[in-house]
């Protein structure tokens, strides 16, 4: 099979769907990669470096994807990418369909074969390729709240650890998965006043244990999201339905409630934001204000650490992506896991949760795969 890398054309995306040790992994396996020259230079890798481990460069973006039988990518295909689409190929990347009308239209009519990143399950129920990026986000996201509560970016003028004799910020964070643990683990490190909303009692029980009392626990309903973000400094918008829209939780009237110069930081934002004020900003341009709130709302944060992210991101999907090279659709058949990121083949719209948000009908993985 013929594998092509893109370079990413996403505002301020530098990360990159195969590492040259990816691609090594798929010339193993007997497959020919060809990789768009630059590709690399996010992560501070050469064209050189992906020739030395047998990847072929290319000039530009229309010979991976007029030559590649399956295209690996890192973010949502472009509208000048889903055009060159075709079907009978295979594209593996982070989707995030059910918020995104447009690029589900442009799927359905390439007849393209899609498997979102996102929606590939494992034996536990957990979302094996989203996590590493999840955790990135996650660390990012008080990172981020931190810089936006100084007073240059038009925040409180804040500390997030404060000092002796002043206390710290106050951090809450709306959802208990990877996102929000990992936000956790960030904000308590830095000495933050972190508390965590979230509708699982189990999930709750778990991070009490995992935290030993260094991290407040709550269930999530209006009331608490009421008192708590009146509170909070930072919020941290976590909440995740796979391949569904997020719930809008925070509404706009929670927000005059809420401190001047205090952040809303929606990780959630891909899905469409868990906060109803949120709306997708950039690196290059990535806070906006509503009643004196701070909203970041980048829909692509790891790519601001893209060394980080694009190795954490290849340890996860290189095993399935050299299965779809090895087997071609038969991988999908014989993984349900797999199966599970198929989202659009051939036309059809494979996943449910898509289908819901953007009423298309639904056809079943197995049925569209014949």
């Amino acid at each position: 099979m013929i594998v092509g890398v893109p370079k990413e054309i996403k505002n301020s995306e530098f990360r990159v769907g195969l590492t040259p040790g990816s691609v090594r992994e798929y010339v193993a396996h007997g497959h020919q990669v060809i990789v768009e020259t630059g590709a690399g230079l996010g992560i501070k890798t050469s064209d050189a470096d992906y020739q030395a481990v047998g990847a072929t460069i290319v000039a530009n973006a229309s010979d991976v994807f007029s030559k590649a039988d399956m295209v690996v990518k890192v973010k949502e295909p472009q509208p000048s990418e889903w055009a060159q689409l075709r079907e009978g190929q295979i594209l593996y990347t982070y989707l995030h369909l059910a918020p995104d009308p447009a690029q589900t239209k442009g799927l359905i009519e390439s007849g393209v074969t899609a498997i979102a990143y996102e929606t590939v399950t494992d034996k536990r129920g957990g979302l094996p390729l989203l996590a590493p990026m999840s955790e990135v986000a996650g660390r990012l996201a008080v990172q981020a709240g931190a810089y936006a509560l100084t007073a240059h970016q038009g925040g409180r003028g804040l500390l997030m650890g404060g000092v002796p004799g002043v206390l710290p910020a106050k951090v809450l964070i709306v959802g208990g998965g990877v996102v929000g643990t990992h936000s956790a683990k960030m904000a308590a490190g830095l000495g933050a006043d972190v508390t965590i909303l979230d509708v699982s009692l189990r999930r709750l029980g778990e991070l009490d244990d995992i935290f030993q009392g260094r991290v407040k626990t709550r269930y999530s309903t209006f009331e608490a999201l009421d008192e708590e973000t009146d509170g909070a400094d930072v919020v941290v918008g976590a909440v995740l339905i796979p391949g569904a829209s997020a719930p809008k939780l925070v509404t706009r009237e929670m927000l005059k409630g809420m401190k001047e110069g205090s952040v809303l930081v929606d990780v959630a934002i891909d899905q469409g934001g868990c906060f109803e004020t949120s709306k997708a900003t950039t690196h290059e341009d990535p806070t906006y204000e509503v009643d004196d709130v701070l909203h970041y709302c980048v829909a692509n944060m790891p790519g601001a650490v893209p060394l980080t992210s694009s190795h954490a991101l290849n340890n996860a999907t290189l095993r399935y992506g050299v299965q779809l090279a090895d087997h071609g659709l038969d991988a999908l058949r014989n993984d349900a896991h797999l199966r599970n990121g198929l989202n659009v083949h051939k036309g059809q719209v494979t996943y449910e949760a898509v289908s819901k948000a953007l009423n298309h009908n639904y056809v079943p993985a197995l049925d569209a795969l014949g």
